[in-house]
């Protein structure tokens, strides 16, 4: 048995952890509103904030701050949010720490789904008889649409008798991530310039398009994810002993699959279709939380989301400084800045195997 000491000290020091990485998502917050081509002093971006913005002088950042910045900072929290809690469920649901949402083809998936509206929809609408560009709702729409029927796809084969073989779900979905991507490689051999640009973007993921009815359409599917998760911990805790263990501790073992497989789902569906595909923020954030506060999953749960949406949010103020007046896809700053900690990670993990 464990040291209750410790587990008292641990659960006494739940609330200062949410509340120190709810303070750092807040200032990360106010960063990103306020730097950017045009640089606005927080002072000046609370004023607006707090109603003061009837002041001419700041007419004009009043227009940058709440037309421009602020739905991108908000959509960037929320889908940093659902990609760091993905990561936490893919982890817990496969016991692996290393475990990533991407594992499962959702975001192979969705990102098909968003390549087939770029490449074809034009010319399904002509051919259809309708006039006009794709309607606004269209590639969100099929970017969720598409990770939730991979999800589908896979709960079908990996299922059998009620029950849901997790190793199979991975190796299948690692074939159908392959196979997205490879007819997603070969819509883009078909697409001309302007559809390339849209591919590039999908494909590597910016928060540049952000705006207050991308958040609209977010957030329905957004929030509700966040909200249940949490209730999610006590069973997955039970799981990390194993299945045939949580089940004798009265955990519905296949029901609680479901849940995570669904969420999921749901999340990085709605993730993609809001900001096209991120790496490494599924992986990186949920590992390092594990270390720093352990696996806990009713702290580490909520604690994913918030250190997720402030990561995601300062990769995107980098990617917004680093080559202004140009802006970097936010995926290469994720795989840049992912990619090393985890290889750190990972060694760390590898000596502390190797020690024992």
């Amino acid at each position: 048995m464990g040291d209750p000491r410790g587990l008292l000290n641990r659960r006494a020091a739940q609330p200062w952890v949410l509340a120190a990485l709810t303070l750092l998502m807040l200032a990360v917050a106010l960063l990103s509103v306020s730097l950017g081509a045009i640089r606005i002093p927080p002072e000046r971006v609370l004023a607006v904030l707090t109603g003061s913005a009837g002041d001419p002088a700041l007419a004009r950042d009043a227009l940058v701050v709440l037309n421009i910045r602020l739905p991108r900072t908000l959509l960037g929290l929320m889908v940093g949010a659902e990609l760091a809690v993905s990561g936490a469920l893919m982890q817990g649901l496969f016991r692996n720490p290393l475990a990533d949402p991407a594992l499962v083809g959702v975001s192979s998936g969705a990102g098909f789904a968003a390549a087939c509206i770029i490449v074809l929809g034009d010319r399904l609408l002509a051919y259809a008889g309708v006039p006009g560009p794709l309607p606004y709702l269209a590639l969100p729409a099929g970017a969720f649409l598409g990770g939730l029927s991979a999800t589908l796809i896979l709960y079908g084969l990996a299922t059998r008798s009620g029950r849901t073989a997790v190793a199979t779900m991975l190796l299948a979905g690692i074939a159908l991530g392959a196979l997205s991507g490879a007819l997603t490689g070969l819509l883009t051999y078909a697409s001309d310039d302007r559809q390339l640009r849209d591919l590039t973007f999908w494909s590597l993921g910016s928060l540049g398009g952000a705006t207050w009815g991308k958040v609209a359409a977010s957030a329905p599917l957004i929030l509700p994810v966040l909200v249940a998760v949490p209730f999610l911990g006590r069973g997955l805790n039970a799981l990390v002993l194993g299945e045939a263990e949580a089940f004798h501790l009265g955990i519905p073992v296949e029901r609680l699959k479901r849940a995570c497989i669904f969420l999921v789902a749901v999340a990085v569906g709605a993730s993609v279709a809001g900001a096209g595909v991120i790496g490494f923020v599924g992986l990186v954030v949920p590992h390092a939380l594990r270390l720093a506060i352990g696996p806990e999953h009713r702290l580490l749960l909520p604690a994913s989301a918030l250190l997720g949406g402030a990561f995601l949010v300062l990769a995107d103020v980098v990617a917004r400084l680093v080559a202004a007046p140009a802006e970097l896809p936010i995926g290469i700053v994720t795989a840049l800045v992912g990619a090393p900690v985890f290889l750190w990670l990972l060694l760390g993990r590898a000596r502390v195997v190797a020690d024992a």
